[in-house]
């Protein structure tokens, strides 16, 4: 499908044949093709809605779809199309996924719970606002797991329906794995970003916490919780930065210092995803990256148990209205979450925090001397049946420390599904991280 990468400018562009359809470009390749006038807002957005009809019966990726409203956006757009209109508003006419954790103000929000089944809020999420202010077109709101924890809803992974496709952010992440569209928001408290991307074989971005906006995302625990979204290239993860906050598109591939990071939980991590990382290395040192095997120290094996105390303490507060008011609504899973939080010490919750302070003190020493951690991104395929959505084991130091993470696809399991690789970047150098990004995702084979 792919004929030959080149580097144009700051990005490089995989240049797909004529007969790809729309819909399977990335949102790169899609706004250059719209700039082009290969195909208009209203095509890409038709190709997308004719594969969700096609597959989303099987997939089930989408608890809402807006298609109406999408349509008359994606017409909007067409009838006021010129070229520089495309070039200043960075999602022009790309079709977006909205995890149903994110308000919406033409769609109703769910947070994937029974006690919110009819809830509509008056307002977008500023994420939501955001994209739709640089031209963005939300076509409806993904399956998450219940408050974006461990409580699956019905998606199934694209690769294979009998596989999950990992959680929280389910739907997102199979829907851009399927082509149904070329990005979806998606959030991450413990490992709901990277190890869906992983599960699905798609490009995942975590950002740095607190970089990118909350406000109308729904809280989990507000000391992790940290947006981010799905695509298919890194340069996608542009688009979307450009959009929320401003940053620039089209940064420079750079070749990185890499620093190989079995992590203290690297056992837990099956040949197939040891595998992942290892070949990944070897290619990129190969490629000409120097690579260097790290050991984090020795209170880093300490941080997945710290981790699991702040998530439990926030949640406790964060969904104190639903525990108080719908705790029969519920599942299983969220309750305990919260109970477990309610019964966390002051003294505990603060230590936490603390180790996580020194932690980022040490890891920023760390990244004096590599651009990149290596490590894996989930335990190793996706997990075969529905009932739950895999390990995140391999994401929840990254989350608690705050470092942006991004998955990068493109190894096959024993059993044929994706397996990704994990590139941790230091704290509030998002830019540096998808530039070091850019050049590894064409290099690892």
């Amino acid at each position: 499908m792919v004929d030959v990468f080149r580097v144009r400018e700051f990005t490089f562009i995989a240049r797909w044949s004529k007969m790809t359809a729309a819909n399977e470009q990335s949102a790169t390749q899609a706004r250059i093709a719209m700039e082009r006038g290969e195909f208009s807002a209203s095509d890409l957005l038709a190709a997308c809605l004719d594969r969700i009809d096609a597959r989303d019966g099987e997939v089930k990726a989408w608890r809402h779809l807006n298609d109406e409203g999408a349509v008359a956006t994606a017409k909007a757009l067409d009838q006021r199309s010129d070229e520089s209109l495309v070039q200043n508003e960075p999602l022009y006419g790309l079709p977006l996924g909205i995890k149903d954790i994110i308000d919406t103000a033409d769609m109703s929000t769910t947070y994937g719970s029974a006690a919110y089944l009819n809830n509509q809020t008056t307002h977008d999420a500023a994420c939501v606002s955001l994209a739709r202010a640089a031209g963005g077109i939300p076509l409806g709101k993904t399956v998450t797991t219940e408050f974006a924890y461990f409580e699956p809803g019905n998606t199934t992974n694209p690769h294979n329906p009998n596989h999950t496709p990992g959680g929280s952010s389910s739907g997102s992440a199979a829907a851009v794995a399927d082509f149904m569209v070329p990005l979806a928001f998606g959030t991450q408290t413990a490992g709901s970003v990277i190890r869906p991307a992983s599960y699905c074989g798609v490009v995942g971005y975590k950002a740095t916490y607190g970089a990118l906006p909350m406000y109308g995302v729904k809280a989990l625990a507000h000391d992790l919780d940290t947006l981010g979204w799905f695509c298919r290239e890194v340069a996608d993860i542009d688009l979307m930065r450009a959009a929320l906050i401003g940053a620039p598109i089209g940064v420079d591939a750079r070749q990185p210092r890499i620093g190989l990071c079995r992590t203290h939980e690297w056992e837990q991590a099956d040949p197939d995803s040891q595998a992942a990382v290892l070949n990944a290395a070897q290619s990129l040192e190969a490629a000409g990256a120097k690579v260097c095997d790290l050991n984090l120290p020795t209170e880093f094996a300490d941080l997945v148990s710290w981790q699991k105390i702040v998530i439990a303490q926030n949640a406790a507060r964060d969904l104190s209205f639903e525990y108080n008011q719908f705790r029969g609504r519920l599942s299983y899973h969220v309750v305990d979450l919260i109970e477990q939080g309610l019964s966390v010490e002051f003294k505990n919750y603060q230590a936490a925090l603390t180790a996580a302070t020194k932690g980022r003190v040490a890891l920023g020493e760390i990244f004096q001397g590599v651009d990149v951690l290596l490590c894996p991104s989930a335990p190793g395929e996706a997990p075969e049946g529905l009932q739950a959505t895999g390990d995140p084991i391999h994401n929840r130091i990254w989350t608690l420390l705050g470092n942006p993470c991004i998955n990068l696809p493109g190894h096959l399991g024993t059993h044929g599904l994706p397996v990704g690789v994990q590139a941790v970047g230091a704290v509030g150098r998002d830019e540096n991280l998808i530039s070091f990004c850019k050049w590894m995702e064409r290099k690892i084979v």
